[in-house]
């Protein structure tokens, strides 16, 4: 049996030494036909099964949801793919040294896709919401997790469907040293989470037309899952620690427990009713396995595990795939450089922070904050981020490069102040006279040099 002390110690065992901080990226792609630019179901002719299992001959080792019959991830070595509910496929890469190494994973899994594509017919779309179809234009993919979820959006929230199906993200893992470490890494990333999302706001569009939003899927985040979303305002507390974690992750109510091929609906009750033997039908004792699946259910801006995960972030293209976590490790990964973002962020309130969280989606870089706009914020901790970068050394291959050459692609819309969704609304409205066919016709594709 299982006591909190257990609990904590899931969050402690993922203390790194401070000289073995690794970085994770994970990002999500819409996969779609190359001429109906529908998304594939899982069962069809060229579908999603048949896709898993082409990569399944190329090296990847499959996953199953039931008796292995229903293949729906993929691993190899640290890596892994995995299914999202509307078919939208994901690689969570693996713990990597640094930014040319998630870059060059980055780019040979989107070679390998792009391959597949031209033999199954299909295009990726790296966006934070599909620009063109509504919500039942995307088929439910055959995981009993998703089953689950999907009955228990009808209950919470208002778009909770939509953010299943219609989104991706992508999102940077970064390790801690210790407790006060992961306090700090954790702050910083709850007090610039929305400039972040301005920063890369990448899902302008609803339905053909150009939405109110720079970033949907942040506002379809906002009607999710008021329990499990948002900013974590007692991490700013005095004296939060892992146990004051571990006690919001306590009383979030719970999705599932998994007992063997079988997942069992436990959307009535809260961790801690579990925990406590207060679910008097469930006979299971519970496990650290349990609690691990648990906190994988909870989705705030930025969320503990045995690393830190920030989620604000659009999908975006491969050219700024490697610019996400390039700018977070910067920040987060030299002393100098944190210590800066503290002193720039001290005195930021919780309300401040959620008046960014609630506006950003809208107003993107153009939001007004302390009487100015963000992208004055945006420029300042891009440059704070590339001399991190350039503080921690770390050279590509041939010893020509630091981390931040992964950032000139970012760099280039900061100096126009300009997001992707800002440069997308533009040429809608110019070049591509209004239809969200051009975009899709031009989807960017992984570079081939």
């Amino acid at each position: 049996m299982i006591n909190k002390n257990d609990l904590n110690d899931y969050f402690i065992s993922g203390i790194k030494h401070k000289k073995n901080l690794k970085i994770g990226v994970e990002h999500e792609k819409f996969v779609l036909d190359k001429e109906s630019f529908l998304p594939r179901s899982y069962d069809e002719n060229n579908g999603i099964k048949e896709i898993l299992e082409k990569l399944s001959s190329l090296g990847w080792t499959p996953g199953y949801d039931d008796n292995q019959k229903t293949i729906v991830s993929l691993s190899k070595d640290k890596e892994s793919i995995t299914l999202e509910p509307g078919g939208q496929i994901e690689l969570s890469g693996a713990p990597l040294d640094n930014i040319h190494e998630t870059c060059e994973e980055t780019t040979n899994h989107l070679r390998e896709l792009k391959k597949l594509g031209e033999e199954f017919n299909f295009i990726l779309l790296g966006m934070g919401v599909e620009p063109n179809l509504m919500l039942d234009d995307f088929p439910w993919m055959p995981k009993q997790r998703y089953k689950i979820m999907k009955e228990y959006m009808t209950r919470v929230g208002t778009l909770g469907q939509h953010m299943m199906k219609r989104t991706c993200t992508n999102q940077v893992n970064i390790d801690y040293s210790s407790e006060q470490d992961m306090v700090n890494k954790l702050r910083i990333m709850l007090n610039l989470e929305a400039i972040a999302t301005a920063i890369f706001s990448n899902s302008p569009f609803d339905q053909g037309s150009v939405s109110q939003y720079k970033s949907l899927r942040s506002h379809f985040w906002h009607h999710t899952d008021s329990d499990r979303t948002g900013l974590l305002p007692f991490v700013f507390e005095k004296n939060f620690n892992f146990e004051q974690y571990t006690d919001y992750a306590l009383n979030v109510p719970m999705y599932f427990i998994k007992r063997e091929n079988k997942y069992i609906d436990m959307t009535n009750y809260k961790f801690k009713d579990y925990f406590e033997g207060k679910v008097k039908n469930i006979k299971h004792e519970v496990t650290l396995k349990d609690w691990e699946d648990h906190l994988t259910t909870l989705f705030p801006q930025a969320r503990l595990k045995q690393y830190i995960e920030i989620r604000s972030m659009d999908a975006c293209n491969w050219d700024l795939i490697c610019s996400q976590p390039a700018f977070w490790v910067g920040i987060l990964y030299d002393d100098e450089i944190s210590d800066k973002v503290n002193e720039i962020t001290e005195g930021w309130t919780n309300e401040d922070r959620y008046y960014l969280n609630q506006r950003v989606p809208e107003k993107g870089l153009q939001t007004k904050f302390k009487e100015k706009k963000l992208i004055y914020f945006a420029q300042e901790f891009y440059e704070l981020s590339k001399k991190g970068l350039k503080n921690r050394n770390r050279l590509s291959k041939n010893g020509e490069f630091d981390e931040s050459i992964h950032m000139k692609e970012l760099e280039s819309n900061l100096e126009k102040g300009f997001s992707p969704s800002d440069s997308l609304i533009d040429k809608f409205k110019n070049s591509w006279n209004q239809s969200i066919n051009c975009l899709l016709y031009t989807s960017p594709s992984p570079r081939d040099s």
